[in-house]
C-alpha cells in the first residue's frame, strides 16, 4: 500500500512536471490553456488538524482573509498595515485560487533571490514586502504570533510539495505580448464596462457594510497599493485581471476579457497621470541594479535604451528581444 505523503509526493512531483514542460507564450503567442490545462487543487480546511498547530494554521488562514480586522490601522491586535486592503485583496480566495495570485507552494519557494530587493528574502521578509507596499504599512515582528500564524498557514497550503517546486497555477497565467502599446483611453472603455459595479466610478472600491475592510478593494487613491506594487506593473496586472475579473465572472479556464481589454484596462488603472497613490517611502528598494529591472518597471535609469513610457505601457516585444539578445534578464 502507498502510503499518503509517498503517493502526495508523487503527485505534486507530477505535477510540476507538467508546470515545467509549459510552452512560453510571450514566444510562441500559443494559448496558455493548450499546454496548461489544470490546476493545482488546494486542500481543504476541513483536513486542518486539531489542536495546537491546527489552531495556529486557522489563525494565520484568517489574518489573510480579515487582515484589516487584525492587523488594519485600527486592528485588534496590532496596527501594522496602513490601509483597509487584505492580503486576499491580490491573493485571491485566502491564496488558494489557481492564477489568482495564490501562495500555494510559496513555503516550498522560500528563502529566494529577489531583485526588487537584490538579496535573498526569507518568506517571512516575503510577507512584509506586502505588509509595506500593497498595505502601505510597517513590518510585523518577526517572533510574533502572527507571523508565525502566516507561515504556518503557508507551510500548510505547500504540504506535499517538494523544495523549490512548483505547480500548476501557483503563478500567474502568462499571455502573449501586445503588439501595441497598451491604452489607457481604450482601458477606461473596459473599466465602466466590466469593473464599475465592484470597483466604482471613483475607483475606491466598497467597503464592507462595517466599515473595517473592503468587499471589493480600491484601485488607486490613498487608500490602495503604492508604486512599485507587483500590481502597479501593467504586464503582472494585465495577467491577473484576465484570468480573474470580473471575480464573480472570470476563472483561470473562462475569461471574460481578451487579451487586449485586459492590458488596456491594466493601463488605464495604472495611469500614473490619471490616478495618484499612496507615496513610496525614500528607502524602499525599487531594482537597484538596473538590468534586473522587469520589462514592464517604468522607472530608470534602464540597462537598456528604452523609455521609461515604453517600459509603462508596451510596446514589449521589442523590449523583450533586445534584452534576450544582449544576456539580460527577461522577466516581467
Amino acid at each position: 500500500m502507498i502510503r499518503p505523503l509517498l503517493l502526495s509526493l508523487c503527485i505534486a512531483t507530477l505535477l510540476v512536471a507538467c508546470a515545467n514542460h509549459e510552452k512560453p507564450p510571450a514566444e510562441s503567442g500559443d494559448s496558455v490553456r493548450d499546454s496548461m490545462p489544470m490546476a493545482f487543487v488546494a486542500p481543504d480546511t476541513s483536513t486542518i488538524p486539531v489542536g495546537k498547530v491546527g489552531d495556529m494554521i486557522r489563525y494565520g488562514r484568517e489574518l489573510i482573509v480579515n487582515t484589516p480586522l487584525y492587523l488594519g490601522p485600527k486592528g485588534s491586535v496590532g496596527k501594522y498595515a496602513g490601509n483597509l486592503l487584505a492580503c486576499t485583496s491580490c491573493h485571491l480566495d485566502a491564496g488558494t485560487r489557481p492564477y489568482g495570485l495564490s501562495l500555494i507552494s510559496s513555503h516550498a519557494r522560500y528563502p529566494q533571490y529577489r531583485m526588487r530587493e537584490a538579496r535573498i528574502l526569507s518568506l517571512g521578509e516575503r510577507v512584509n514586502n506586502c505588509i509595506e507596499r500593497p498595505l502601505n504599512g510597517r513590518p510585523i515582528p518577526m517572533d510574533s504570533k502572527e507571523m508565525n500564524a502566516i507561515l504556518m498557514y503557508m507551510k500548510w497550503l505547500a504540504k506535499g510539495i517538494p523544495v523549490d517546486g512548483r505547480v500548476p497555477g501557483d503563478d500567474l497565467m502568462k499571455m502573449p505580448l501586445l503588439d501595441r502599446a497598451a491604452d489607457p483611453a481604450k482601458g477606461k472603455l473596459v473599466y465602466d464596462q466590466h469593473c464599475v459595479r465592484c470597483h466604482g466610478d471613483d475607483g475606491q472600491g466598497i467597503l464592507a457594510a462595517e466599515g473595517t475592510k473592503y468587499t471589493y478593494p480600491p484601485l488607486w487613491g490613498p487608500n490602495s497599493y503604492q508604486p512599485g506594487s507587483s500590481m502597479h506593473r501593467l504586464i503582472k496586472a494585465a495577467q491577473f485581471i484576465k484570468y480573474n475579473m470580473p471575480q464573480d465572472l472570470a476563472r483561470w479556464d473562462k475569461p471574460v476579457l481578451t487579451d487586449e481589454e485586459a492590458y488596456d484596462v491594466a493601463a488605464y488603472v495604472n495611469d500614473d497621470e490619471l490616478h495618484t497613490r499612496p507615496p513610496v517611502p525614500p528607502e524602499a528598494p525599487n531594482y537597484p541594479i538596473a538590468k534586473e529591472r522587469p520589462i514592464d518597471f517604468y522607472l530608470g535609469p534602464f540597462a537598456d535604451p528604452f523609455s521609461s513610457k515604453q517600459h509603462k505601457f508596451g510596446p514589449y516585444k521589442e523590449i523583450f528581444a533586445w534584452r534576450k539578445q544582449h544576456g539580460h534578464p527577461t522577466g516581467y
